[in-house]
């Protein structure tokens, strides 16, 4: 699943039947990549509640805001990896899609955690990066780190069917999106889509979101390969 994105030829044109037929194909793999992520973070959290009873414990001698302090400190201390590792895992909800226009294969989850085991340290820092990217421009008037979400997609794709270095991949994403009248384009159709996917959100009581999500993940990808923002050989 390596190689030039712009030696690939596109699986055609989007439709929502297309997305959930694809979604439906891999239902069994982003289940239990759902399932995986959900169980990695609920032990964090238990761990995180267990570290901050025994750092309450230890500082039992000290005034209470300093021992609250100290067992916050050690309960997030203790999190942390479980946190890394569940979001390591949750990003191939984004990467099953890509995997699968850019090859034309049925993504299983045992070869999407091959991708992933292969160059987990390629992926924990394209993902710091980003979420890095993201919260700073979020920070700098919301509008900057919006423009920087909009990339994901391109930017997921070159990260996992290229080799591209991260920061090539993470620049070259924007010139992908930003510089031409289909990435623009593009960048509006993703702007629509989380639109819908927020009202079946809201309107479902949140149910709605466990089914607009990734079939709305398998029309995104789709559609950059429609537009030719990305390209794939199948």
């Amino acid at each position: 699943m390596t190689g030039s994105l712009e030696e690939r030829v596109g699986p055609g044109p989007p439709s929502i039947n297309k997305a959930w037929t694809d979604f439906l194909a891999h239902f069994p793999a982003i289940l239990l990549i759902w399932v995986a992520s959900i169980a990695i973070s609920a032990l964090g959290a238990f761990v995180y509640f267990l570290a901050s009873l025994l750092g309450l414990a230890a500082a039992g001698g000290v005034e209470a805001d300093r021992a609250a302090a100290i067992g916050l400190m050690l309960g997030q201390i203790g999190q942390l990896p479980f946190s890394i590792l569940s979001s390591l895992v949750g990003v191939l909800l984004v990467a099953v899609p890509a995997m699968h226009y850019a090859t034309g294969e049925i993504i299983t989850v045992r070869e999407a955690f091959k991708v992933l085991l292969r160059r987990p340290w390629r992926y924990l820092l394209a993902g710091f990066l980003f979420a890095l990217a993201t919260g700073i421009g979020l920070v700098l008037c919301i509008l900057p780190g919006l423009a920087v979400a909009l990339t994901g997609p391109i930017y997921v794709n070159r990260i996992f069917n290229t080799e591209i270095p991260v920061l090539d991949a993470f620049s070259s994403s924007f010139q992908v999106v930003y510089r031409s009248p289909e990435g623009r384009s593009f960048a509006g159709l993703q702007l629509l889509v989380w639109l819908i996917v927020a009202l079946i959100t809201v309107f479902t009581c949140g149910l709605g979101a466990l089914l607009a999500v990734p079939v709305s993940t398998f029309y995104v990808q789709n559609a950059a390969y429609a537009k030719g923002l990305i390209r794939a050989q199948i």
